[in-house]
């Protein structure tokens, strides 16, 4: 009786943490994120290269085999104050034998408009220039109210706290330069001071597993 009385316990206490964190998107990551931290404000990154992973994660509006990069972004602050980070200046930089590419984020709209439609999905791009969308078709406002969720949309992150969400870099299905890669986030202040903080580069080779 006792021992029934033990487990009835640890079901209900389950059942409780559960309501307190809420269901999770994914699974979380099994490895240490590559992240950069100063200033007080750490920030990481995980890409989703596997191609299970992001269909379980993003279901039909999966945009990993148009070579478009979902990569998960954490931004965490200790610091008593809120911090402001302009995400329009974050980019995607690579160094490879041909040069530097520095790679700017897609929009949902964006991505849903490729995945929509396959054939509209060009090279990698230095510029985030509007996409046309062929009139909101329904199958592509379908895929964006999937996309627009998971994205990091938040630019002011309050004191002693974290927000993540996906940014989309196409990278045209060069995803074995991923490692190669790292996310470049220049522009943050702390408010309302506007004391500026110092650029973030988070390399993505450096991730590990525990």
């Amino acid at each position: 009786m006792k021992f029934l009385c033990v487990v009835a316990g640890i079901l209900v206490a389950c059942a409780c943490a559960f309501t307190q964190t809420g269901s999770q998107t994914h699974a979380p990551s099994p490895k240490i994120l590559a992240h950069d931290q100063h200033d007080g404000m750490a920030i990481s990154a995980d890409p989703y290269v596997e191609e299970s992973r992001a269909k379980d994660t993003f279901g039909k509006a999966n945009p990993l085999p148009l070579g478009i990069l979902p990569l998960e972004v954490f931004i965490r602050n200790d610091t008593p104050q809120p911090i402001r980070v302009n995400l329009e200046t974050v980019q995607l930089e690579f160094h490879l034998d041909s040069g530097r590419e520095q790679i700017d984020w897609l929009t949902p709209e964006q991505v849903a408009n490729f995945v929509a439609h396959p054939k509209g999905v060009a090279g990698p791009t230095t510029r985030r220039l509007p996409v046309p969308l062929p009139g909101h078709d329904s199958k592509t406002e379908k895929l964006v109210a999937i996309l627009r969720p998971l994205a990091l949309d938040a630019d002011l992150i309050p004191p002693k706290s974290t927000v993540h969400g996906f940014l989309y870099f196409n990278l045209s299905r060069h995803m074995a330069i991923v490692p190669k890669g790292q996310l470049y986030v220049p522009d943050a202040v702390k408010v309302p001071t506007k004391e500026p903080l110092m650029f973030f580069e988070v390399h993505l080779d450096s991730a590990e597993t525990p």
